[in-house]
């Protein structure tokens, strides 16, 4: 079997720091065409970002693609409340768990993965301020130990 190649379009790492995140899930996105160009060229905001459901179907709400350039009259909203494409099965069991148990539905990344654009789709629990110090902590302290270990091996 052949591997299909992913390209990365957008990261939110802002989500990394305000959540924990449980679970990731794929899902397809509904775009139109000059949004996938414009895609293509990168132009895309996930920070504030977030997924809902709806009668039953995932809707990413928040995701800024920017208008195509060459796109005139068939450019859409940058903002406009997007479909994701997953099972049902999927999207019932992640609408209960956000429902009872406090997890939000958080945008991790976009990607190409072949021609298609793909959505990695967290299942995430919010952090409290002291959570983030900490992990700011762990960080500076690995940080620090590298660079002694960097200089100890220097020598």
């Amino acid at each position: 079997m052949e591997k299909i190649a992913t390209k990365t379009i957008v990261q939110n790492k802002k989500a990394y720091h305000d959540y924990f995140v449980e679970e990731t899930l794929e899902a397809g996105i509904e775009l139109f065409g000059t949004e996938v160009k414009s895609l293509r060229a990168g132009r895309c905001n996930l920070k504030n970002a977030w997924c809902s459901v709806v009668n039953g179907e995932m809707l990413l709400n928040g995701c800024h693609i920017s208008a195509y350039e060459q796109g005139n009259i068939f450019n859409r909203d940058p903002l406009r409340v997007r479909r994701l494409l997953m099972h049902k099965k999927e999207i019932n069991r992640l609408f209960g768990l956000s429902k009872v148990a406090g997890y939000s539905l958080i945008p991790l990344s976009l990607y190409f993965k072949g021609a298609r654009v793909k959505v990695q789709v967290g299942l995430c629990k919010g952090k409290k301020l002291y959570d983030k110090r900490a992990n700011m902590a762990e960080r500076d302290a690995k940080r620090d130990m590298d660079r002694a270990l960097k200089e100890r091996n220097r020598g």
